[in-house]
């Protein structure tokens, strides 16, 4: 019994994890913003050192047939698809966005397990797109 006390909690808790764009605008700021520029346009103070320019971040969907495409934007910021730009792996600041795993449903329809951060940043991009 106490097993269906435990998931039920679970489950009604599941609402606090929902990405927070907010959040994630904090942590682009933080952590992002010095390649990627304050406007998401790839000029920040540090593109012109990279050896891979960065992308402009306001036209992720656009690009993409008009569907966000998180998958890939997941696997970018989380590592498992590294881009060597600048000598080692995007993200320069991958660890810090380790945390607590959520789901976050792909445009197939399946989920993708990432950390709290990189959801939060995740639904920050969604939010900012032309």
């Amino acid at each position: 019994m106490r097993f269906g006390y435990a998931l039920a909690a679970m489950m009604l808790a599941g609402g606090c994890f929902a990405e927070d764009a907010d959040e994630g605008a904090a942590l682009y700021l933080d952590y992002c913003a010095t390649c990627h520029g304050l406007d998401l346009d790839g000029q920040g103070p540090m593109a012109g050192v990279l050896t891979i320019k960065p992308d402009g971040l306001r036209m992720l969907a656009s690009g993409n047939d008009g569907t966000f495409p998180v998958e890939r934007v997941v696997k970018r910021i989380d590592g498992r698809d590294p881009l060597v730009s600048h000598g080692s792996p995007m993200p320069v600041y991958g660890d810090f966005f380790e945390g607590f795993d959520v789901a976050l449903k792909t445009s197939s329809g399946q989920p993708i397990m990432t950390s709290k951060p990189v959801s939060d940043l995740v639904a920050y991009l969604k939010s900012v797109q032309q």
